[in-house]
């Protein structure tokens, strides 16, 4: 689908919420599945226990031609049984805590504030993707994991092409998900033999206290972090910066209120008109949606970014209000498999934009609004660069 502008919505989100809210859509891999993209409807779907990531069961419309690696691979992609599911992210969600994140704020900002003191040291214009929002988020990755900040080039490599979805050859993306497995299996034994206080350090521990934790859930919670939790910042903060950018009054009513950041951040989620591929289900019975009988065996995918400017659930659906609350959207998902690390998410968006405005107040776009260009053949959407001034 096609936008007018880099930041702008398809045009043909309108057309399908009023009037094909189940579309026919035809995959990368060549298998059809159908669309959502009603706000009711993906809240449905996802928040309903019954349809869960089950995308290897032998009716399920594959998304890519082969999906050994990314984000819809992997222990973490196929079927689980609720009573592990529930488990897992009861471990990963006890480190995952709003509390533990804001703890981690102020190293996020020390990073952010060392990056744009390299990048205002090589002159303007510049990248802010490329010498901020790309690196950020790496960063604190490889933080969580416990490995060495030096290693971030080979994921930030790993990360770009695991979420590959038409950008880089099966070959390229087996090679990268055989170096990230030979890292993280290293690692994961050396952790095991000395647990840190790093996240499979203490899921680890926890393990040693009577729950399951196997190599394999190890190695897949690190790749569902990478993928899930790199990539998708990384663009954020691009896509967010550029929507407050775009229109200078925006950048203006921040300088003017910064209490205006938390409810700004929480807008720029809504109205980012590119977050991507969206969230696959497989239906597994008959099911209603809407107006539509979705029959058994169907693979729907919920375009959050879709739902998140419908009119029926939000005033104005397509402004950017930076006050905006309540603020339900659905950039996170829903139900049991909503992101668990959406209060990191929040954390680095933030404190990014805190850095920013106290640093940068005099911060623009270097290059005209249309001038900005879509990341394409990835299953998360961003900006090819932000070049910008200050």
């Amino acid at each position: 689908m096609s936008a007018p502008a880099a930041l702008d919505a398809p045009t043909e989100w309108a057309e399908l919420r009023r009037n094909r809210p189940v579309a026919r859509v035809r995959l990368p891999s060549g298998d059809e599945a159908a669309l959502l993209t009603r706000y009711e409807d993906v809240k449905q779907v996802l928040a309903d226990p019954r349809f869960g990531r089950h995308l290897d069961a032998p009716d399920a419309a594959r998304v890519t031609a082969n999906e050994s690696g990314g984000v819809f691979g992997g222990a973490l992609g196929g079927p689980m049984s609720a009573e592990t599911h529930r488990q897992w992210r009861r471990m990963v969600g006890t480190w995952f805590t709003a509390k533990r994140m804001t703890a981690l704020r102020p190293g996020i900002e020390a990073m952010a504030e060392r990056l744009i003191d390299e990048m205002v040291a090589s002159g303007a214009p510049a990248d802010l993707k490329a010498a901020l929002g790309f690196p950020l988020p790496v960063w604190v990755i490889c933080d969580i994991l416990g490995v060495p900040e030096s290693d971030r080039e080979k994921f930030s490599h790993w990360s770009d092409t695991l979420l590959s979805l038409t950008r880089y050859t099966q070959a390229e993306i087996d090679v990268a998900q055989a170096e990230f497995r030979a890292y993280m299996s290293e690692h994961i034994a050396a952790t095991r033999d000395d647990p840190g206080d790093d996240l499979i350090g203490e899921l680890i521990s926890a393990a040693g206290a009577g729950h399951v934790m196997s190599d394999e859930v190890l190695l897949s919670t690190a790749q569902g972090l990478l993928v899930a939790g790199h990539e998708t910042t990384a663009n954020m903060i691009g896509k967010m910066v550029g929507m407050l950018l775009a229109d200078r009054r925006r950048w203006e009513a921040l300088l003017a209120d910064r209490s205006l950041v938390r409810t700004a951040v929480e807008e720029a989620l809504r109205t980012d008109a590119d977050a991507g591929f969206g969230i696959p289900r497989h239906i597994t019975e008959d099911t209603e949606v809407g107006d539509t009988v979705i029959p058994r065996g169907t693979t729907v995918v919920c375009s959050l970014a879709a739902a998140n400017r419908d009119g029926s659930a939000f005033a104005d659906a397509d402004e950017m209000d930076l006050g905006r609350t309540p603020n339900a959207h659905l950039a996170f998902g829903a139900g049991a498999h909503a992101c668990l690390g959406q209060s990191l998410a929040r954390t680095e968006l933030r404190a990014v934009l805190d850095v920013l405005l106290r640093r940068l107040p005099g911060l623009e776009l270097a290059v005209p609004v249309r001038e900005l260009e879509r990341v394409d053949g990835l299953v998360v959407g961003g900006l090819r660069a932000l070049p910008v001034r200050w």
